[in-house]
């Protein structure tokens, strides 16, 4: 009978498989895989789908609801040697059962997500694209879809991570870039990108992104979570991790601050070596501390060495570890590296580390093996590493005091903090601060300070920076009675008085001096990078730019012209 012989082929493809005659009579069916189904040769359909007017056309799709189940119907009509009406069930509450259902549904969750995702072939081709990479990158799905990724994107094939994935079958982890510009605008993403296996065969290779806006909106409300933290609990992780300081300890008021504290809890969050860059007193150490407890290793040992405070022949041995026997005295010993763990090794003052042990600090930094003094053992390394200099390293570099290798090894990512003679407000809030923080620990109630003393103090250079006007105010407390009408230049310290006034008078070229380097930099692609990235978050707006950055108008005009930054047409 044709009719079954249709039936037999077609039940493959379908849970269920019903033929009727053009009298919408049941002449075969198999329905043994849907259990409450009943339906026997000769009944007419509408015993089966309840409907008054029974019509099928061809290609169409309906839902039917039959014993508290639901139920998918395609209809196909075919011709031979009479009409045929085929109904294709399927059984779309059994989700286990029913891969296409299954299939379907998945693909409406990563439609609904809110992080961007992308898929390719084998062939570098587009097989997936979902709307939030959609308004991500500003670009059309149903234009990209098929293409390949490099005619999409408009780069080599050579440089595509995905064939690389593809080929390698490792990931590749928290990428940011900017693959497509939409009006001259890039769109920068922060993305990772991993295999699918199967069979341990590589089948397509996809991609998880995330904006720049959602990250700041995470990064936003982990900082407010953090800063609900009482001041018991962070006693208490002071005993744990041998730390004193949070983002919340830093203190003061300008925009370069408050911009470079967002840059730090940003950078915390990825768990990356980082070089952080900063005059004496400007609180690196109080930025390292933060870092680490804003970071995944919070609950792990913070251990700081002062690279300068430690004779060279000992600093060997601290950081890496001695076995017994190895020079005169040696014991086994756990270096810091080890006793750091997973936590945070913090390098202070690396600028003075030998260059001799330079060297073999970069290997360690490379391989994340270390081998003790006197031992052929090595050790797993997993703490990261923060390390701080009191220097340019770029001056440093050139000079040839800092290997450029080790260099690129310990500035994974770098923080530069501005001194505070070029933050203004934050030297009016630390006034302040530090007055009344001092009036408290002295139980002591002291007059204002007077209008020439503070002018003087505004325009005084700092190189002693936050330390130093901590040091000065101190004093000043200490000095000053109950009964004078203001606090004078007369009751500073006669050094601290000498240093300010020789200070005050080379005012005029420090002034010139500082317009022409309004904000210093780790080096300068890395300053330009983010003058360009800061022009295009502000949409080219120079005003709102300099504010941004902390710096005038003037400055960020003379950096564009500088580093030859255009606008995109």
């Amino acid at each position: 009978m044709f009719a079954a012989s249709l039936g037999s082929l077609l039940k493959g493809q379908a849970d269920g498989v019903v033929i009727l005659n053009e009298s919408y009579e049941v002449i075969w069916q198999d329905l043994s895989e849907i259990s409450t189904f009943e339906v026997e040769a000769g009944t007419h359909i509408s015993k089966f789908i309840p409907c008054e007017d029974v019509r099928f056309i061809d290609d169409e799709s309906f839902t039917i609801s039959l014993n508290q189940r639901k139920y998918s119907v395609k209809v196909k009509l075919f011709s031979a040697d009479q009409p045929y009406i085929i109904l294709c069930i399927e059984d779309i509450s059994d989700l286990l059962k029913n891969p296409q259902m299954r299939l379907y549904c998945l693909e409406k969750i990563i439609e609904s997500l809110g992080e961007g995702i992308m898929m390719s072939n084998q062939d570098g081709e587009i097989i997936l694209y979902n709307l939030a990479q959609e308004k991500m990158e500003g670009l059309n799905r149903n234009e990209i879809i098929g293409k390949h990724l490099w005619s999409v994107y408009n780069y080599n094939p050579q440089n595509s991570e995905h064939k690389h994935t593809f080929k390698t079958g490792k990931p590749i982890f928290s990428r940011y870039r900017a693959h497509s510009t939409i009006k001259g605008v890039p769109k920068y993403v922060n993305y990772s990108t991993f295999p699918i296996q199967k069979d341990g065969e590589t089948i397509a290779v996809y991609s998880v992104s995330t904006n720049e806006n959602r990250l700041k909106d995470m990064l936003y409300q982990t900082i407010e979570q953090k800063r609900r933290i009482s001041t018991t609990e962070k006693n208490d992780q002071e005993t744990k991790n041998g730390t004193t300081y949070t983002f919340e300890n830093i203190k003061g008021n300008s925009l370069a601050l408050k911009n470079l504290i967002k840059e730090a809890q940003n950078i915390a969050i990825h768990n990356t070596d980082v070089l952080i860059v900063g005059e004496t007193g400007t609180g690196k150490e109080l930025f390292a501390q933060s870092i680490h407890n804003h970071s995944p290793r919070a609950n792990s040992p913070f251990i700081a060495i002062n690279c300068a405070a430690i004779p060279e022949n000992l600093l060997e041995s601290t950081l890496f570890g001695t076995v017994k026997g190895a020079f005169t005295g040696a014991t086994n010993q756990i270096g810091l590296f080890e006793h750091a763990k997973d936590g945070t090794l913090f390098l202070d003052e690396i600028n003075s580390m030998p260059m001799t042990l330079q060297s073999k600090l970069m290997r360690v930094l490379q391989e994340r093996l270390v081998r003790r003094v006197g031992s052929n053992d090595v050790t797993p390394v997993q703490c990261t590493v923060i390390s701080a200099s009191n220097e340019d390293p770029e001056k440093l570099i050139t000079e040839g005091n800092m290997r450029l290798d080790l260099f690129y090894r310990i500035a994974r990512t770098s923080l530069f903090i501005p001194p505070l003679r070029e933050r203004t407000e934050d030297i009016h809030f630390f006034i302040e601060y530090f007055l009344e923080s001092f009036q408290e620990k002295f139980n002591k109630v002291v007059p204002n300070l007077s209008k020439s003393l503070h002018t003087t103090l505004l325009q005084y250079h700092w190189p002693g920076n936050t330390r130093e006007l901590e040091h000065l105010i101190e004093n000043i407390i200490i000095r000053v009675t109950e009964t004078d009408e203001a606090i004078e230049v007369d009751h500073l310290p006669t050094y601290i008085r000498r240093k300010i006034f020789s200070h005050t008078k080379n005012k005029s070229k420090e002034m010139k001096d500082l317009e022409k380097k309004p904000i210093k930099s780790i080096f300068a692609n890395s300053k330009e990078h983010f003058i360009q990235t800061t022009l295009e978050q502000t949409d080219w707006n120079i005003s709102k730019a300099a504010r941004q950055l902390g710096i005038t108008r003037q400055s960020l005009q003379y950096h564009i012209k500088k580093y030859g930054i255009e606008k995109p047409s």
